[in-house]
């Protein structure tokens, strides 16, 4: 793993995971997008990890123009680097999912790096009643479901957006993604330093141990050696203990309300700058040094802001 001097802090804003009904926090149209991404940034995130919403219900959105009603706000607004989602909503095609990047061609964007159960038929089990009409049928689907990420898939998204100069946040929700990424790494598909996303906790991934995220380090440090920089995410109630050890590990750390809406236990977030302001706080009473956007740009070696399409 790379030595950091500095940790960067990313923010997942909304997601494609919780629905309306979950949390009132949950920014679910535009205005909302933008003002919490923003927040976030003030409160110390330097990367902002994003999806688009429909605006008419809240519901996962591909579309470029949902996306151009929030990002042209948020980068007047603030100098955090834009990371845009590959992964998109539940369900889309892959040619949805790159859609959105490849017209807007961001700093950086997520690279899901294999397949996988994604299960979140759970939560609707949990939920009497829904807000908007298509969320528990959206939850539910997910019980007969796999997030596709074949090698072709993962090929063709890495090819493409490497066209613009876009570089990556490759999630990696199992082991198995690992040696994934390193088949990417062989092909020369791929350049350093890697900015690896190791997800614990959602339902077909890797379960959410620290004896799990010591796994992943090991491996991931056997295979990418100084050429990655380790970054972690806890769905749910594990994500600040498990961010917080990624840290003390000498990795990065994400946090938002697509990956938990809640700030402590029974406790829901008010807002993605809660959450930011929380494992801010955290990490500079373990005296770890919070990167700035500018300083994330040059860890990343990311292509620079003037260089997006929107």
């Amino acid at each position: 793993m790379k030595k950091l001097t500095k940790v960067i802090i990313s923010c997942a804003i909304t997601g494609s995971i919780h629905t309306p009904t979950m949390s009132d926090a949950l920014p679910v149209n535009a205005d909302q997008i933008a003002e919490q991404a923003l927040g976030a940034a003030e409160a110390g995130a330097a990367i902002l990890h994003l999806h688009a919403r429909n605006e008419a219900d809240g519901a996962p959105s591909s579309a470029p123009e949902d996306y151009m009603r929030f990002l042209p706000r948020i980068k007047q607004g603030c100098d955090a680097v834009v990371n845009i989602t590959t992964g998109g909503g539940l369900g889309m095609s892959l040619d949805q999912r790159l859609l959105a990047a490849n017209t807007l061609k961001p700093e950086l964007a997520s690279m899901n790096m294999g397949s996988l159960n994604f299960g979140l038929f759970q939560a609707a089990e949990k939920i009497s009643s829904f807000k908007q009409p298509w969320e528990k049928g959206y939850l539910e689907m997910t019980k007969d479901f796999i997030l596709s990420n074949t090698f072709s898939q993962i090929e063709r998204g890495i090819t493409e957006l490497s066209g613009h100069g876009t570089r990556f946040e490759f999630e990696c929700y199992d082991v198995g993604h690992l040696y994934n990424l390193a088949w990417a790494v062989e092909r020369k598909l791929v350049q350093p330093p890697f900015l690896v996303q190791c997800i614990f906790g959602v339902l077909g991934g890797i379960g959410p141990d620290a004896e799990n995220l010591m796994h992943m380090k090991r491996v991931a440090d056997s295979l990418f050696g100084d050429d990655y920089i380790l970054s972690i995410l806890g769905a749910g109630r594990h994500q600040t203990s498990l961010v917080t050890l990624g840290a003390i590990l000498g990795g990065c750390v994400r946090v938002g309300l697509e990956d938990s809406i809640y700030l402590g236990k029974g406790v829901l977030a008010r807002s993605n700058a809660e959450q930011v302001a929380k494992i801010k706080r955290i990490l500079t009473e373990l005296s770890l040094e919070v990167a700035t956007p500018d300083d994330a740009r040059q860890m990343l070696l990311l292509k620079g802001a003037d260089q997006t399409a929107f």
